[in-house]
């Protein structure tokens, strides 16, 4: 079998066995895919040929390439994965990359807009125009509730509860979780359901919430568009993407003295120590400012 037949191999595993989310099936076929490439390249044979040397060899090139530390990291999780799948269906002998340490991963903790930075953004996209009342919507969605792009696209009409100010979403794991929704992300998404969702369906029927001027479903790269179109239009200098509004929303919770708990069921982290994450954060902000305004800071 060649290198692609095997990676195609671990997919359905992935898939059908293990019941990975398709993000996560195609995470995987990217990162082996890279593999298969230097395989072919470097003319190592296929991946049941690989030695631990050979492995470490394609490590070596991403770093001399320029990927960053996690993303090297992360590629060496999806061979180890896919070299435990061959070793336990006996397509080779041993797991020849068990053995390799893991780039020791640089802690960083992730960007997050100030509340005037986010107030500039909401602020920014045209209400006046269709698509313009529709990305507002989008905006104060991300922000109000703190889901994944993902999430978002993938709700439908009926997922955000008005009356009772929540919506519902589904996470990873295809795991569901109700959030609290603010009032102006209310109004705004209502507004948009009524004034706008019916001009650009066309009578055309459709569960999705928010739809394109075609009148389909957004796809997560649509909204990432949206969150990085209107962040130019606002002046601001940082890369903001749509997770960076997820960050800005656990912070700001944070900061204003939302337990730590709360916070975790909102974002929908599976553990705790996740969510923690956040209160690094704001120590960090804490001490920007004792080192701006203490005489000895």
């Amino acid at each position: 079998m060649t290198t692609e037949a095997l990676v195609q191999s671990f997919i359905d595993y992935l898939s059908v066995e293990c019941g990975l989310a398709a993000n996560t099936q195609r995470a995987y076929r990217a990162d082996l895919m890279k593999f298969a490439d230097y395989l072919a390249r470097e003319h190592h044979g296929d991946a049941r040929r690989v030695t631990t040397t050979v492995a470490l060899g394609f490590l070596v090139e991403l770093k001399d390439r320029g990927y960053a530390v996690a993303s090297i990291a992360r590629m060496l999780a999806s061979l180890r994965m896919f070299y435990r799948y061959l070793s336990v269906e006996g397509i080779v002998e041993r797991n020849v990359v068990a053995a390799l340490d893991s780039p020791k991963l640089w802690r960083r903790l992730p960007s997050v807009l100030t509340p005037q930075e986010v107030a500039r953004l909401l602020a920014a996209p045209d209400i006046r125009k269709p698509l313009g009342l529709r990305d507002k919507a989008i905006l104060e969605l991300l922000y109000a509730t703190g889901v994944r792009a993902s999430e978002v696209a993938s709700l439908d009409i009926d997922s955000v509860h008005h009356q009772y100010g929540y919506l519902r979403c589904m996470g990873k794991g295809s795991k569901e979780r109700v959030v609290p929704v603010g009032k102006p992300a209310l109004e705004f998404t209502r507004r948009y359901a009524v004034e706008v969702r019916p001009r650009l369906l066309r009578g055309r029927p459709s569960p999705a919430l928010f739809v394109s001027a075609r009148g389909t479903r957004l796809t997560r790269l649509t909204i990432w568009r949206v969150v990085k179109k209107n962040a130019r239009l606002a002046g601001i200098s940082k890369e903001v993407f749509p997770h960076t509004l997820r960050h800005s929303f656990a912070t700001h919770l944070l900061a204003g003295g939302a337990d730590l708990r709360s916070v975790q069921e909102m974002l929908g982290h599976a553990t705790i120590m996740t969510t923690q994450l956040y209160t690094h954060l704001d120590r960090e902000r804490l001490k920007d400012v004792h080192r701006q305004f203490h005489p000895r800071g």
